[in-house]
């Protein structure tokens, strides 16, 4: 009997993506950017980015500090990324309109 995967959030590398994506950065930069250039090759981002792998916790408070949301909006598959990033003003992300797999709840 094994254990049942943990839940991830659906929605992490679509984000991820799209904070890389709006501050024109490549993998590499993100890199540097996240503080993690000599721990880390390019090609982890890409497996964030693609959801072949999940970063650490402290990776994400690192993605949530450049992009200036707090990190719930990251990981809670409910809330969208402000249209502006990064954010001028810390943002608490943007409630999702609830979908018919969510009004079944």
């Amino acid at each position: 009997m094994g254990a049942k995967p943990r839940q991830k959030p659906e929605r992490l590398a679509e984000k991820l993506l799209q904070i890389r994506n709006a501050l024109g950065l490549s993998q590499t930069d993100m890199l540097y950017r996240l503080g993690v250039e000599d721990t880390f090759k390019y090609t982890r981002i890409s497996d964030y980015e693609l959801s072949r792998g999940e970063p650490s916790l402290l990776v994400v408070l690192q993605y949530a500090h450049v992009a200036n949301v707090h990190m719930e909006v990251l990981v809670d598959d409910e809330l969208d990324l402000p249209a502006r990033l990064p954010s001028p003003t810390k943002s608490e992300g943007i409630r999702r309109k609830p979908t018919a797999r969510h009004k079944r709840r």
